[in-house]
C-alpha cells in the first residue's frame, strides 16, 4: 500500500473507531479529518453518498461504509485480520452485522427519553451480550489469541459503557464472565484507547446530556 489514507471522521462514531483500529493494528499512516456532522460541509456531502462518516480517501478515491473500509484495509495490508479459512472467515463476516446490531440497542439507549423503549432496548441489549457469551472461547479475544476485525467491531460498543456504566448501571454484563473479559482486554489494546480523542468520555458525557435523554439526565456516580 502506497496511497496516501485520508479517514474522514466525527469524533464520537463508533464506525470510525472500527477503521481507526484497524489502520492502528497494521501499521498504517493515515491522516485524519473530523467533520461536524450537525453543520456538514459542501465538500463532504460531495464526496459522501449517505452523508455519514467514516470515509477512508486513498488516493483520489473515496471508499464508504465501515465494513466496506475495513474489508479493503485487511485485503491491501499485512498482518490479515479476517481468519484464512473461509467459513470462518464468513462468521466473522456475520458477527460484525451482529455488532452493528448491538451499537444498535446502545444508541438508543443513549438517546430516548421514553422509559418504555429504553427498558425495551437494555432487555434486547442483554440478550445479545448473552448469545455473545455462548460463542466465545477461553480469549482473550473473540477468535482466541489473535486479534481479528470482529474485535474492532465491538471495542467501540464497549467503550459506550465506560461512561454509561458512571451513569447507571444496566446489568448488561451481569453474568456473563467471558464477555466482561473480552471487554476489558479489548479496552487495554492499544490500538482501541487511541482510536478515540483523549477527552472523548467528556464528550460522550456532553452528548448525552445534550440529548436529554434517559441517560442524560441521569447524575454522574460520585
Amino acid at each position: 500500500m502506497t496511497k496516501n489514507l485520508t479517514l474522514i471522521s466525527f469524533d464520537l462514531c463508533p464506525y470510525v473507531q472500527r477503521a481507526a483500529i484497524v489502520l492502528a493494528e497494521k501499521n498504517v499512516p493515515f491522516e485524519r479529518v473530523d467533520v461536524d456532522l450537525e453543520n456538514k460541509p459542501e465538500w463532504f456531502l460531495n464526496i459522501s453518498p449517505r452523508g455519514k462518516v467514516p470515509l477512508l480517501k486513498v488516493g483520489d478515491d473515496v471508499l464508504f461504509e465501515s465494513a466496506a473500509i475495513v474489508e479493503y484495509l485487511d485485503e491491501t495490508n499485512p498482518p490479515a485480520l479476517h481468519p484464512a479459512n473461509p467459513v470462518t472467515r464468513a462468521r466473522h463476516r456475520a458477527w460484525m452485522e451482529f455488532g452493528s446490531a448491538v451499537l444498535g440497542d446502545i444508541w438508543t439507549l443513549e438517546v430516548t427519553a421514553d422509559q418504555a423503549t429504553f427498558n425495551a432496548s437494555r432487555v434486547a441489549l442483554k440478550e445479545k451480550l448473552s448469545r455473545v457469551e455462548s460463542e466465545l472461547g477461553d480469549g482473550p479475544y473473540f477468535a482466541g489469541k489473535d486479534f481479528s476485525i470482529v474485535d474492532a467491531v465491538f471495542a467501540p460498543a464497549f467503550r459506550y459503557f465506560e461512561v454509561i456504566d458512571r451513569l447507571a448501571d444496566l446489568e448488561v454484563f451481569d453474568g456473563l464472565p467471558k464477555v466482561q473479559k473480552w471487554r476489558e482486554a479489548l479496552a487495554a489494546r492499544p490500538s482501541v484507547k487511541n482510536a478515540v480523542v483523549a477527552d472523548y468520555n467528556d464528550r460522550l458525557l456532553r452528548f448525552l446530556q445534550k440529548k436529554n435523554s434517559i441517560l442524560g439526565r441521569l447524575p454522574l456516580a460520585a
